[in-house]
Protein backbone atom coordinates (compact mmCIF):
# COMPACT_ATOMS: atom_id res chain seq x y z
CA UNK A 1 0.00 0.00 0.00
CA UNK A 2 1.25 3.47 -0.84
CA UNK A 3 2.54 5.57 2.05
CA UNK A 4 1.49 7.40 4.14
CA UNK A 5 -2.03 5.98 3.98
CA UNK A 6 -2.09 2.91 6.16
CA UNK A 7 -5.36 2.91 8.07
CA UNK A 8 -8.74 2.65 6.37
CA UNK A 9 -12.17 3.34 7.88
CA UNK A 10 -15.13 2.02 5.91
CA UNK A 11 -18.17 3.83 7.25
CA UNK A 12 -20.99 1.45 6.48
CA UNK A 13 -20.29 -2.23 7.04
CA UNK A 14 -23.06 -3.45 4.78
CA UNK A 15 -22.77 -5.66 1.72
CA UNK A 16 -20.64 -3.27 -0.33
CA UNK A 17 -18.43 -2.20 2.58
CA UNK A 18 -17.74 -5.81 3.49
CA UNK A 19 -17.14 -6.74 -0.14
CA UNK A 20 -14.64 -3.89 -0.50
CA UNK A 21 -12.79 -4.89 2.67
CA UNK A 22 -12.61 -8.54 1.65
CA UNK A 23 -11.50 -7.70 -1.84
CA UNK A 24 -8.73 -5.39 -0.65
CA UNK A 25 -7.35 -8.04 1.67
CA UNK A 26 -7.74 -10.80 -0.93
CA UNK A 27 -5.57 -8.73 -3.27
CA UNK A 28 -2.67 -9.27 -0.89
CA UNK A 29 -1.92 -5.54 -0.69
CA UNK A 30 -3.90 -4.75 2.48
CA UNK A 31 -4.15 -6.23 5.95
CA UNK A 32 -7.41 -6.91 7.72
CA UNK A 33 -6.16 -5.32 10.94
CA UNK A 34 -5.70 -2.00 9.13
CA UNK A 35 -9.36 -1.86 8.07
CA UNK A 36 -12.13 -0.72 10.41
CA UNK A 37 -15.75 -1.30 9.44
CA UNK A 38 -18.47 0.66 11.18
CA UNK A 39 -22.07 -0.26 11.82
CA UNK A 40 -24.67 0.57 14.46
CA UNK A 41 -25.02 -3.12 15.37
CA UNK A 42 -21.45 -4.39 15.45
CA UNK A 43 -22.66 -7.93 16.19
CA UNK A 44 -23.44 -8.12 12.49
CA UNK A 45 -19.69 -7.71 11.89
CA UNK A 46 -18.62 -10.54 14.22
CA UNK A 47 -17.66 -12.76 11.30
CA UNK A 48 -15.40 -10.02 9.96
CA UNK A 49 -13.81 -9.49 13.37
CA UNK A 50 -13.04 -13.21 13.51
CA UNK A 51 -11.14 -12.76 10.25
CA UNK A 52 -9.01 -9.98 11.74
CA UNK A 53 -10.90 -6.85 10.71
CA UNK A 54 -11.79 -4.18 13.23
CA UNK A 55 -15.39 -3.19 13.93
CA UNK A 56 -16.80 -0.09 15.58
CA UNK A 57 -20.10 1.68 16.11
CA UNK A 58 -18.29 5.00 16.59
CA UNK A 59 -17.83 6.69 13.21
CA UNK A 60 -16.04 9.72 14.66
CA UNK A 61 -13.45 7.58 16.42
CA UNK A 62 -12.92 5.42 13.34
CA UNK A 63 -12.29 8.55 11.28
CA UNK A 64 -9.89 9.99 13.84
CA UNK A 65 -7.78 6.83 13.68
CA UNK A 66 -7.79 6.51 9.88
CA UNK A 67 -6.06 8.08 6.91
CA UNK A 68 -8.56 7.02 4.27
CA UNK A 69 -12.30 7.24 4.91
CA UNK A 70 -14.63 5.28 2.65
CA UNK A 71 -18.25 6.41 2.72
CA UNK A 72 -20.26 3.26 2.04
CA UNK A 73 -23.69 4.30 3.26
CA UNK A 74 -27.12 5.08 1.86
CA UNK A 75 -27.72 8.59 0.47
CA UNK A 76 -30.33 9.29 3.15
CA UNK A 77 -27.76 8.51 5.86
CA UNK A 78 -25.04 10.79 4.52
CA UNK A 79 -25.90 14.11 6.16
CA UNK A 80 -26.17 12.68 9.66
CA UNK A 81 -22.94 10.70 9.28
CA UNK A 82 -21.01 13.72 8.00
CA UNK A 83 -22.38 15.89 10.80
CA UNK A 84 -21.25 13.28 13.31
CA UNK A 85 -17.67 12.99 12.04
CA UNK A 86 -17.01 16.61 11.00
CA UNK A 87 -14.98 17.50 14.09
CA UNK A 88 -12.75 14.46 13.60
CA UNK A 89 -11.84 15.40 10.05
CA UNK A 90 -8.38 16.75 9.32
CA UNK A 91 -8.24 18.09 5.73
CA UNK A 92 -4.44 17.92 5.72
CA UNK A 93 -4.48 14.18 6.46
CA UNK A 94 -7.77 12.64 5.42
CA UNK A 95 -8.73 11.41 1.97
CA UNK A 96 -12.40 10.63 1.39
CA UNK A 97 -13.61 7.98 -1.02
CA UNK A 98 -17.36 8.12 -1.56
CA UNK A 99 -19.35 5.29 -3.07
CA UNK A 100 -22.63 6.95 -2.09
CA UNK A 101 -25.03 7.05 -5.02
CA UNK A 102 -26.01 10.45 -6.39
CA UNK A 103 -23.78 12.51 -4.08
CA UNK A 104 -21.39 15.03 -5.67
CA UNK A 105 -17.96 15.95 -4.35
CA UNK A 106 -19.26 19.45 -3.62
CA UNK A 107 -22.17 18.01 -1.60
CA UNK A 108 -19.74 16.33 0.77
CA UNK A 109 -17.41 19.32 1.12
CA UNK A 110 -20.31 21.70 1.72
CA UNK A 111 -21.83 19.48 4.41
CA UNK A 112 -18.53 18.95 6.20
CA UNK A 113 -17.62 22.61 6.04
CA UNK A 114 -13.98 21.82 5.37
CA UNK A 115 -12.08 21.56 2.10
CA UNK A 116 -11.21 17.88 2.03
CA UNK A 117 -10.10 15.83 -0.93
CA UNK A 118 -12.91 13.59 -2.13
CA UNK A 119 -12.84 10.91 -4.82
CA UNK A 120 -16.10 9.38 -5.95
CA UNK A 121 -16.00 5.70 -6.80
CA UNK A 122 -18.64 3.34 -8.12
CA UNK A 123 -17.63 -0.32 -7.87
CA UNK A 124 -19.88 -3.36 -7.90
CA UNK A 125 -20.22 -6.37 -5.65
CA UNK A 126 -17.80 -8.45 -7.73
CA UNK A 127 -15.20 -6.49 -5.78
CA UNK A 128 -15.37 -9.34 -3.23
CA UNK A 129 -13.66 -11.66 -5.74
CA UNK A 130 -11.40 -9.01 -7.29
CA UNK A 131 -13.54 -8.75 -10.43
CA UNK A 132 -15.17 -5.34 -9.95
CA UNK A 133 -15.57 -2.71 -12.63
CA UNK A 134 -15.02 0.57 -10.78
CA UNK A 135 -15.48 4.08 -12.14
CA UNK A 136 -13.75 6.91 -10.27
CA UNK A 137 -14.01 10.69 -10.54
CA UNK A 138 -12.98 13.80 -8.65
CA UNK A 139 -12.86 17.55 -9.09
CA UNK A 140 -10.52 18.37 -6.23
CA UNK A 141 -8.27 15.39 -5.47
CA UNK A 142 -4.55 15.64 -6.11
CA UNK A 143 -2.96 13.50 -8.85
CA UNK A 144 -1.22 11.54 -6.09
CA UNK A 145 -4.50 10.71 -4.36
CA UNK A 146 -6.19 9.83 -7.63
CA UNK A 147 -3.35 7.41 -8.26
CA UNK A 148 -3.81 5.99 -4.77
CA UNK A 149 -7.53 5.43 -5.29
CA UNK A 150 -6.86 3.81 -8.65
CA UNK A 151 -4.40 1.46 -6.95
CA UNK A 152 -6.97 0.54 -4.31
CA UNK A 153 -9.68 -0.34 -6.79
CA UNK A 154 -7.34 -1.81 -9.41
CA UNK A 155 -6.36 -4.30 -6.73
CA UNK A 156 -9.94 -5.56 -6.75
CA UNK A 157 -10.77 -5.41 -10.45
CA UNK A 158 -10.69 -2.99 -13.37
CA UNK A 159 -10.74 0.79 -12.90
CA UNK A 160 -11.57 3.64 -15.26
CA UNK A 161 -11.48 7.37 -14.58
CA UNK A 162 -14.51 9.31 -15.84
CA UNK A 163 -16.00 12.78 -15.56
CA UNK A 164 -18.00 13.28 -12.38
CA UNK A 165 -21.11 14.16 -14.41
CA UNK A 166 -21.19 10.55 -15.59
CA UNK A 167 -21.18 8.94 -12.14
CA UNK A 168 -24.94 8.35 -12.08
CA UNK A 169 -24.64 6.70 -15.46
CA UNK A 170 -21.79 4.58 -14.10
CA UNK A 171 -24.01 3.58 -11.20
CA UNK A 172 -26.62 2.22 -13.60
CA UNK A 173 -24.22 0.43 -15.95
CA UNK A 174 -21.67 -0.85 -13.43
CA UNK A 175 -23.32 -1.22 -10.03
CA UNK A 176 -26.93 -1.91 -11.01
CA UNK A 177 -25.57 -3.73 -14.05
CA UNK A 178 -24.48 -6.67 -11.90
CA UNK A 179 -28.14 -7.32 -11.11
CA UNK A 180 -29.15 -6.92 -14.75
CA UNK A 181 -26.67 -9.51 -15.95
CA UNK A 182 -27.52 -11.86 -13.08
CA UNK A 183 -31.18 -11.62 -14.04
CA UNK A 184 -30.33 -12.49 -17.64
CA UNK A 185 -28.34 -15.51 -16.44
CA UNK A 186 -31.28 -16.57 -14.29
CA UNK A 187 -33.56 -16.31 -17.30
CA UNK A 188 -31.16 -18.42 -19.38
CA UNK A 189 -31.04 -21.03 -16.63
CA UNK A 190 -34.84 -21.13 -16.47
CA UNK A 191 -34.91 -21.63 -20.21
CA UNK A 192 -32.41 -24.45 -19.82
CA UNK A 193 -34.62 -26.12 -17.22
CA UNK A 194 -37.63 -25.83 -19.50
CA UNK A 195 -35.80 -27.65 -22.29
CA UNK A 196 -34.71 -30.52 -20.07
CA UNK A 197 -31.78 -29.76 -17.76
CA UNK A 198 -31.87 -30.03 -14.00
CA UNK A 199 -32.01 -26.56 -12.42
CA UNK A 200 -28.53 -26.74 -10.86
CA UNK A 201 -26.94 -27.94 -14.10
CA UNK A 202 -28.78 -25.31 -16.13
CA UNK A 203 -27.59 -22.51 -13.85
CA UNK A 204 -23.98 -23.68 -13.96
CA UNK A 205 -24.09 -23.96 -17.75
CA UNK A 206 -25.70 -20.54 -18.15
CA UNK A 207 -23.27 -18.83 -15.77
CA UNK A 208 -20.18 -20.35 -17.39
CA UNK A 209 -21.49 -19.48 -20.84
CA UNK A 210 -22.02 -15.87 -19.75
CA UNK A 211 -18.52 -15.80 -18.28
CA UNK A 212 -17.11 -17.14 -21.53
CA UNK A 213 -18.98 -14.54 -23.59
CA UNK A 214 -17.63 -11.69 -21.48
CA UNK A 215 -14.13 -13.15 -21.57
CA UNK A 216 -14.20 -13.29 -25.37
CA UNK A 217 -14.93 -9.56 -25.58
CA UNK A 218 -12.29 -8.62 -23.01
CA UNK A 219 -9.66 -10.93 -24.47
CA UNK A 220 -10.04 -9.96 -28.11
CA UNK A 221 -11.30 -6.39 -27.59
CA UNK A 222 -14.00 -7.14 -30.12
CA UNK A 223 -17.57 -5.96 -30.54
CA UNK A 224 -20.36 -8.31 -29.40
CA UNK A 225 -21.77 -8.54 -32.92
CA UNK A 226 -18.44 -9.83 -34.21
CA UNK A 227 -18.59 -12.74 -31.78
CA UNK A 228 -22.30 -13.26 -32.44
CA UNK A 229 -21.59 -13.57 -36.16
CA UNK A 230 -19.26 -16.49 -35.41
CA UNK A 231 -22.11 -18.57 -33.98
CA UNK A 232 -24.92 -17.63 -36.34
CA UNK A 233 -25.43 -19.43 -39.63
CA UNK A 234 -28.09 -19.00 -42.32
CA UNK A 235 -31.41 -20.51 -41.23
CA UNK A 236 -29.69 -21.66 -38.04
CA UNK A 237 -30.96 -22.09 -34.49
CA UNK A 238 -28.90 -19.24 -33.01
CA UNK A 239 -30.29 -16.52 -35.27
CA UNK A 240 -33.78 -17.92 -34.78
CA UNK A 241 -33.44 -17.58 -31.02
CA UNK A 242 -31.87 -14.13 -31.21
CA UNK A 243 -34.59 -12.81 -33.48
CA UNK A 244 -37.31 -14.20 -31.21
CA UNK A 245 -35.73 -12.37 -28.24
CA UNK A 246 -35.50 -9.12 -30.17
CA UNK A 247 -39.12 -9.43 -31.35
CA UNK A 248 -40.01 -9.51 -27.64
CA UNK A 249 -37.92 -6.47 -26.79
CA UNK A 250 -34.80 -8.01 -25.22
CA UNK A 251 -32.32 -5.25 -26.13
CA UNK A 252 -34.88 -2.50 -25.69
CA UNK A 253 -35.75 -3.71 -22.19
CA UNK A 254 -32.09 -3.71 -21.13
CA UNK A 255 -31.51 -0.22 -22.52
CA UNK A 256 -34.64 1.14 -20.85
CA UNK A 257 -33.69 -0.48 -17.55
CA UNK A 258 -30.24 1.08 -17.56
CA UNK A 259 -31.68 4.49 -18.42
CA UNK A 260 -34.29 4.24 -15.67
CA UNK A 261 -31.67 3.27 -13.09
CA UNK A 262 -29.43 6.18 -14.12
CA UNK A 263 -32.30 8.65 -13.73
CA UNK A 264 -33.15 7.22 -10.31
CA UNK A 265 -29.51 7.28 -9.17
CA UNK A 266 -29.24 10.96 -10.06
CA UNK A 267 -32.06 11.85 -7.67
CA UNK A 268 -31.51 9.52 -4.70
CA UNK A 269 -29.70 12.11 -2.55
CA UNK A 270 -31.53 15.27 -3.60
CA UNK A 271 -34.95 13.64 -3.23
CA UNK A 272 -34.18 13.09 0.45
CA UNK A 273 -33.71 16.83 1.03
Amino acid sequence: MSEPYKKIAILGGGNMGIALAKGMVASGKYRAEDITLTRRNTKLLDAMVEQGYRASSNNALAVAEADIIVLSILPQQLDSVLDNISESIDPSRHLFISIVTGVAVTDIITRIGKVVEVVRAMPNTAIAIQESMTCIASKNASPENMTLVKEIFSAVGETVEIEEELMSSATALVACGIAFFLRSIRAAAQGGTEIGFHAGDALRMAAQTAKGAASLLLHFGSHPENEIDKVTSPKGCTIAGLNEMEHNGFSSAMIKGIRTSANKAEKLYTDEK
